[in-house]
């Protein structure tokens, strides 16, 4: 199994000579199990250039899994413009959660993009077959030789954290993803009750990403940024590391790259994080991710 990141930014792309070496796309990556099936996560402006080279490519028809975390802009925004879509014989399946106050589900996320006030194309227009898988929390789905398993994370909107296994090796994402804290002051009535249901929360996530040999993390802020950003839905350097030590992971790749970052900050955010851990990473590897990096596990 392999993984390709085809967009690494969060929030909004951030193109232009400041961030050429890691990527101003959007949330994006390829998965690629042992027999070639193709898996996506996320379909933010990544996914147009990963579009481009699977339309260059001799292989014919294309099927690919779409795998959503959630609806936010910068996690969909290049789904109207994955260019298979609109090429006959091609296969898409999307996969995504309902939202529970709602019950709107990944269909009518993909419904309101091609509404014609904001894409010219509609839904019936699309000369591929697609199809949509809603998935409940915690429901494993079986594509090919592949095992896709997912978790609720911590995000204002609901959103899936996906961990895929394909004969022995295994990687996670966490989507947009922030430690939980309790929202009551102590003392509150629900204080301790909230606190049940973190320790709940947090334990089903780590029991996910168990030892997985890749798992790949919202790293938006550095510690000293976090004050300011509690409750946005995103997580830090720092707790990336806590969490792929706690988990036993063999490979954490930090990405979802705050876009005012450039990417000599990035770098330089990076190395302080490092050398702030040095000694305390044992075997575990820590990579920034970055537009075109390839993994084989």
């Amino acid at each position: 199994m392999k993984f390709t990141f085809w967009g690494v930014r969060g929030s909004i792309p951030s193109p232009g000579p400041r961030t050429v070496r890691y990527g101003g796309n959007t949330t994006c990556i390829e998965v690629r199990t042992d027999n070639d099936s193709l898996l996506i996560i996320d379909a933010g402006t990544g996914i147009f250039p990963l579009a481009q080279a699977l339309v260059a490519a001799p292989k014919r028809p294309i099927e690919a899994h779409i795998f959503i975390t959630h609806s936010h802009w910068d996690h969909i925004h290049g789904l109207p413009f994955f260019s298979p879509l609109f090429v006959p014989g091609t296969k898409v399946r999307l996969y995504g959660a309902a939202e529970p106050e709602t019950g709107r589900d990944i269909s009518h996320v993909v419904g309101v993009q091609l509404q014609p006030s904001y894409f010219p194309v509609s839904e019936a227009q699309l000369a591929a077959t697609l199809d949509y898988r809603t998935l409940a929390v915690g429901e494993p789905v079986t594509v090919e030789d592949a095992t896709v398993s997912n978790v609720l994370m911590g995000h204002p909107v609901t959103d899936l954290g996906y961990r895929i296994d394909c004969n022995g090796k295994s990687l996670f994402f966490t989507g947009d993803h922030e430690p939980m804290f309790n929202i009551y002051q102590a003392g509150h009535p629900e204080h301790c009750a909230f606190n049940d249901y973190m320790e709940r929360h947090s334990s089903a996530i780590d029991e996910l990403l168990q030892g997985v040999d890749a798992l790949i993390v919202d790293c938006s802020y550095t510690r000293e940024e976090y004050p300011s950003k509690v409750g946005w839905g995103h997580g830090t350097f720092d707790n990336a590391i806590a969490m792929a030590l706690r988990c036993g992971a063999r490979r954490l790749y930090c990405t979802h790259h705050e876009p005012t970052r450039s990417d000599d900050e990035l770098e330089a955010v990076f190395a302080d994080v490092m050398a702030r851990h040095e000694g305390t990473l044992g075997e575990l590897q820590v990579f920034l991710a970055y537009e075109g990096l390839e993994v084989t596990l």
